[in-house]
């Protein structure tokens, strides 16, 4: 039986598939086992290159990983692009609705039971927008579920207009914006054991990108920067307690995630916010561009934090891995060691406790990576005391491989961050006819919760305030 429920026009909307730009198209060829020849290879490597340089819209435009099924999951039905997921209320409840907590949930708890034992999770999140929230419930579901298991929070973000160009933004963007950093990172580290902020506003004019060529305006650029520093800090997780002499001549300082989470943030000043330090590329042992050491080539790519403050309470771990002398031969394990080991003996200050990790393989550079490394930079990540001729910035086909350092850091240098934060809270959500009250109630926040906010925060900037520490010990 035919039934007509509808008389009027009919409109039929469909959108073309995203075209696979010549990164993917060489997979798909080496895929189904159709490579090309030599000579096509190396102008295909070009202009790939080229491609990827100017035309990356999305993180699947250069991803050459084979994910598991279970390892992506859509957030469908939300009728908004990620431009729009733009702050913390509109990402409540989304997490809880149509089931989708629980199905994120299995997946997580597929891995889960694939390990013979969890050492901890690593969890990276864009706290820059409606992620941090949906992060906030899925990470309140792990506290209750996995309660033995520390969680490692990386809090990134890129520079994004919010950052970029605060000056733009209106009153009531801006205070909506200090609200969602404030209650994000509020939200974030109450669920986590150690939580670590990474994003710089300007990265290409930082310390960071001495010997890198960044545009900040590519989440390209800026996001192979942190992805670097991430792999080289969580390198140690990967490696083998070392039981005999032979192992040793290729990685030393194992540590697993419950071991840094308890040294940063388990010592008696109890302080959960680290610093992420990256020298990328790091210096060579020896020759002129080892003026400087290892550790003062390391720079910060967490943002608002105080520079060079003395703090003899701080605890540091460091990872270095693939560094080399001048000549171009690999520096062994115990020579990096020593080097490391000295440069402390020599400083003025010096961290009350440091752990070192040290590998001898460098961080490659396959050919997706952006060209973001200036003309000081050789083929294996030496840098060189003038530039190459003719280059401005080189990438995966100019330089293959690089020598990487990177630290987190327990300093009171976090103490502006949180403290913004704090401010910001109290200014416009808490006190008295707070401009703000209004955004934090359609996100649905009660002035009670506020208040168990601003009291946390205020608890973390009293653990490192030297003032408060100097009075506990008179």
């Amino acid at each position: 039986m035919h039934v007509r429920t509808w008389t009027g026009n009919v409109t039929k909307l469909v959108s073309d598939p995203q075209k696979k730009n010549l990164f993917l198209q060489r997979l798909d060829e080496e895929e189904h086992g159709k490579p090309s020849a030599e000579e096509d290879d190396h102008i295909q490597d070009k202009d790939i290159v080229e491609c990827l340089e100017n035309g990356v819209h999305f993180w699947t435009d250069f991803s050459k990983v084979h994910y598991h099924p279970q390892s992506l999951y859509e957030l469908k039905g939300l009728w908004m692009d990620a431009q729009e997921f733009d702050n913390y209320g509109i990402g409540r409840d989304i997490f809880s609705e149509a089931l989708r907590g629980e199905e994120i949930n299995d997946r997580l708890r597929f891995f889960v039971e694939e390990c013979d034992q969890i050492q901890g999770i690593q969890f990276i999140v864009d706290d820059s927008g409606g992620f941090s929230s949906v992060a906030a419930e899925f990470l309140e579901n792990i506290a209750d579920e996995y309660t033995n298991t520390p969680v490692l929070l990386y809090a990134a973000r890129g520079p994004g207009p919010g950052t970029t160009n605060k000056n733009a933004l209106g009153r009531k963007d801006s205070i909506s914006k200090a609200l969602h950093d404030a209650v994000s990172f509020s939200r974030l580290s109450s669920f986590s054991k150690l939580i670590v902020p990474i994003g710089l506003p300007f990265l290409s004019r930082s310390k960071a990108s001495t010997f890198l060529c960044i545009e900040d305006s590519k989440a390209y650029h800026c996001s192979a920067v942190y992805a670097a520093a991430l792999h080289s800090i969580s390198l140690p997780f990967r490696m083998e307690s070392i039981g005999s002499a032979t192992d040793s001549h290729y990685v030393a300082g194992a540590i697993d995630v419950n071991g840094i989470v308890q040294m940063l943030a388990g010592q008696a000043r109890q302080n959960m916010v680290a610093i992420l330090d990256v020298a990328m590329p790091a210096p060579c042992l020896t020759g002129e561009q080892n003026k400087q050491s290892v550790q003062r080539g390391l720079h910060s790519l967490t943002p608002e934090i105080a520079e060079d403050v003395e703090d003899f309470r701080a605890i540091e771990s460091t990872t270095v891995h693939g560094i080399h002398h001048s000549g171009g031969n690999p520096a062994s394990i115990s020579e990096v060691q020593d080097s490391i080991f000295a440069s402390y003996e020599s400083a003025l200050t010096r961290p009350m406790f440091s752990h070192l990790s040290v590998a001898l393989c460098p961080l490659p550079i396959p050919l997706p990576f952006p060209s973001i490394f200036s003309n000081l930079v050789r083929e294996r990540g030496e840098l060189l005391d003038s530039p190459i001729y003719g280059s401005q910035s080189r990438g995966s086909l100019d330089v293959h491989s690089i020598p990487m350092a990177a630290r987190l850091r327990s300093s009171n240098a976090i103490l502006p961050y949180i403290e913004t934060r704090l401010g910001n809270l109290r200014r416009f959500g808490i006190e008295k006819g707070a401009p703000g009250s209004e955004v934090l109630r359609s996100w649905g926040f009660e002035k009670d919760e506020l208040q168990d906010m601003g009291e946390e925060l205020s608890r973390m900037v009293m653990a490192l305030d030297p003032r408060e520490e100097s009075s506990d010990s008179d």
